[in-house]
C-alpha cells in the first residue's frame, strides 16, 4: 500500500466530514412540485420542492445549521438555516419553534406545518447557495435512477 505525504494525511484526518442531510418531514416524502431552475436569476421557475403533509406535522432542521431567520415574510411565515457548507435552506408555511441566533441539530424540530399556498398542506422546501437555487432534494436523494441496457453479449 503506497504511503501519503504528510500533508495530504493531515488534510484527510482533519478535513470536516461530509455534511449529512435528512428529510424535513416524517415519512412518507410525497413531492408535489418538484424544483424548476428559473433561466435568469429574476425569472420564473418554482425554487425549491413541495412536500405533501398534514397541517401541525412537525418540520425539522435537513442538517446541522445556525437559524438565520425565523418568522413572517409578506403572509406566510418561514424558517431560514445557514449551514456550514455556505447553504441555506428554508421552509415554510411553517409556525417556528425556533428563534434567530439558535444553533440546531439535524433531525431537530424547527416549527410546525401551516396551511399555505398548495391545495392541501405542503413544505415549500428551498436551498440556495449564494445567489444560485438549489434542487432541495439532492440533497436527500442520489439523484434520478437511470437503467442503461446491459452491453450485448460477445458472439
Amino acid at each position: 500500500m503506497p504511503l501519503l505525504p504528510t500533508a495530504l494525511l493531515l488534510t484527510t484526518l482533519l478535513a470536516p466530514p461530509p455534511e449529512r442531510f435528512a428529510w424535513p418531514l416524517p415519512p412518507p416524502h410525497p413531492v408535489v412540485r418538484a424544483f424548476e431552475a428559473p433561466a435568469t436569476p429574476f425569472g420564473p421557475g418554482h425554487r425549491g420542492a413541495d412536500l405533501s403533509s398534514p397541517a401541525g406535522t412537525p418540520v425539522l432542521a435537513a442538517g446541522d445549521a445556525t437559524v438565520v431567520f425565523a418568522g413572517a415574510v409578506a403572509a406566510r411565515t418561514l424558517v431560514s438555516l445557514q449551514h456550514r457548507n455556505g447553504l441555506r435552506t428554508t421552509y415554510e408555511p411553517i409556525a417556528p419553534a425556533v428563534t434567530a441566533g439558535s444553533t440546531i441539530r439535524r433531525g431537530e424540530v424547527i416549527g410546525h406545518l401551516q396551511p399555505g399556498h398548495c391545495p392541501s398542506p405542503c413544505l415549500h422546501w428551498g436551498a440556495r447557495r449564494g445567489h444560485a437555487y438549489l434542487d432541495p432534494l439532492r440533497l436527500v436523494t442520489s439523484g434520478r435512477v437511470r437503467l442503461l441496457p446491459l452491453p450485448a453479449a460477445p458472439t
